[in-house]
């Protein structure tokens, strides 16, 4: 016998609302709870181990309490409780959260701290591959916005016990930035594309002056540039590379090539 249509939208449709019914939210399943009772409980979970459980009390405390004492250690601890869960994204997110709702509070330092920490797991392992992929498929976004938040960190509070650990992330952001745009512009150059490589491979010299990968984005610049018969923008780049780098092997490969 075959099922008429609306029987079927029917059965769909009481389907969807069972399941609807069955999905509660931290703020049902610790409705009742005192705010010192939930978040004893979300202690707890943080200290077995159970981070999971602990963001869902304290989320249930934020819902239930968001005028608790317990408030703002609260959202510091759903903070951490994410990054252990391995949600990053939802660990920035707090952070962000805890900052715009306690901007002078005692914690910010921590909260940019792991804001940016969690935006650099994100990107974890972006410069190694880079050449081999589709490049219009990465976002720097996240690894950028890490250096912003530890750059934040540093200028509003240089006396933090984060800030040594966020400047030392900040070297190795601008590295690994660096370096990927260099990727980039290799990833340009080698399809002939030499306007393109020798723009992204200008904006690591400007944008990424401490860097390892200027000495390449400089190379670059210059085999870029020759290849467009444009020698004075070559001549300089070279120059610069001479000045700055002249033990470099990408200078004496260049030097080389313009003696044979």
């Amino acid at each position: 016998m075959k099922k008429q249509p609306w029987l079927l939208f029917l059965l769909a449709t009481a389907l969807l609302t069972a399941c609807s019914e069955d999905v509660k939210t931290p703020a049902d399943i610790y409705k009742g709870q005192s705010a010192e009772t939930i978040y004893k409980g979300g202690e707890a979970s943080l200290a077995k181990g159970s981070y999971k459980d602990a963001v869902d009390k304290f989320e249930g405390l934020d819902a239930l309490y968001p005028f608790s004492p317990y408030e703002e250690q609260a959202q510091l601890n759903i903070i951490y409780a994410y990054y252990k869960t391995g949600d990053y994204a939802m660990s920035a997110a707090a952070a962000d959260r805890y900052i715009h709702l306690y901007p002078r509070g005692d914690h910010v330092d921590y909260a940019y701290y792991m804001k940016g920490i969690a935006n650099t797991t994100v990107n974890r392992g972006l410069g190694s591959n880079l050449v081999q992929l589709d490049i219009s498929s990465r976002d720097l976004g996240s690894a950028k916005e890490a250096f912003n938040d530890f750059g934040e960190l540093v200028r509003r509070y240089p006396n933090s016990p984060y800030a040594a650990a966020a400047r030392s992330r900040m070297v190795y952001l601008r590295n690994m930035l660096a370096q990927s745009e260099v990727n980039i512009a290799q990833f340009y150059y080698e399809r002939k594309a030499y306007v393109a490589a020798a723009n992204r491979a200008n904006a690591v010299v400007q944008d990424y002056q401490q860097a390892p990968a200027v000495i390449s984005a400089l190379a670059l610049m210059v085999k870029s540039y020759r290849q467009l018969d444009l020698e004075e923008p070559a001549n300089k780049a070279l120059q610069v590379l001479a000045y700055n780098y002249p033990d470099s092997k990408e200078y004496k490969a260049l030097v080389g090539k313009q003696k044979t």
